[in-house]
């Protein structure tokens, strides 16, 4: 049985929680087109006949402007701790520039072998492919080279081939039933988030977050109260909308994510707060598993 862990880095929006939605064939992570969506380490459990990986995915690696986005790159670069491989993924349309190398530079102390994963092949053609290829293959000592469109799912099956080949033989370190290391509670309010950020757009920053507040499950519904929590009281009526049209709108399209993934009917209940004091601000870090001392 090959068996290991596979962290799964890269700037942002180069499509790290795409990839391991499509390798697990289940929306576990939230995505957007805003930077700094990911925020925390989420591990995805593949299980097949022969073999268990544990994919890691991690925040955006990007210069920090602020103190969230300083405890994102840690996170990020912790993850590179005692895993067996290190998928570095990096955008084939715009190919290879001066924030990937960056983060190259950090990968030159990691001791697992580094796959470069060429993302977004989907919008290239095969000599186009060919030629990103040739361009990025002498920067780094890359144990593999592999484009794939994680949209798409192209390649993939050829990404768990290569990756087997490189984790250690021992027995699983999870059960069959398990998906993830994060919680129920943690992954329906990610999703609250995601439509906020889906519907705003550019209005509402990324530094929003949402945490459950309340989660009462049955054998048939379960019953959530979700709490969104922003920095500026101006933010609110952005979220909220004229009459609630917002706030409703959110809470609609998360109620459907939330129900598919959990397989039971969702009764969602959503409400905002600003984020006040310093206070309130020690318990928003921690509910992002974000901690100053880490």
């Amino acid at each position: 049985m090959r068996v290991g862990f596979v962290s799964i880095v890269g700037r942002p929006n180069v499509g790290k929680s795409t990839l391991l939605n499509s390798l697990l064939n289940i929306k576990l992570a939230i995505t957007s087109n805003k930077a700094g969506t990911t925020r925390n380490i989420i591990n995805g459990i593949y299980n097949d006949d022969d073999s268990q990986i544990i994919f890691v995915d991690t925040p955006g690696i990007s210069k920090p402007l602020n103190k969230l986005e300083s405890l994102m790159n840690r996170k990020s670069y912790t993850s590179l701790d005692d895993v067996d491989i290190i998928l570095f993924l990096i955008d084939s349309k715009t190919g290879l520039g001066a924030k990937d190398k960056a983060i190259l530079n950090k990968l030159q102390s990691a001791s697992a072998p580094v796959f470069l994963i060429l993302n977004k092949i989907d919008c290239l053609n095969n000599e186009q492919i060919l030629n990103q290829i040739i361009k990025v293959k002498d920067s780094y000592p890359f144990a593999e080279i592999i484009p794939i469109s994680a949209t798409n799912k192209r390649n993939l099956k050829e990404l768990i081939k290569t990756i087997k080949t490189y984790l250690p033989e021992q027995d699983k370190i999870y059960s069959e039933d398990e998906l993830t290391n994060v919680s129920s509670r943690f992954i329906v309010a990610e999703f609250v988030r995601e439509k906020v950020l889906e519907l705003t757009h550019d209005e509402i920053p990324h530094t929003i977050t949402c945490y459950t507040e309340d989660y009462e499950e049955t054998s048939d519904i379960v019953k959530i109260k979700i709490l969104i929590v922003i920095e500026r009281e101006n933010l609110k009526k952005i979220i909220i909308g004229k009459k609630g049209t917002m706030l409703k709108e959110i809470g609609s399209r998360a109620r459907r994510d939330i129900e598919k993934f959990l397989g039971k009917k969702v009764y969602l209940e959503t409400h905002v707060k600003t984020l006040k004091n310093w206070r309130d601000e020690e318990r928003y870090f921690s509910e992002l598993g974000l901690k100053e001392d880490e």
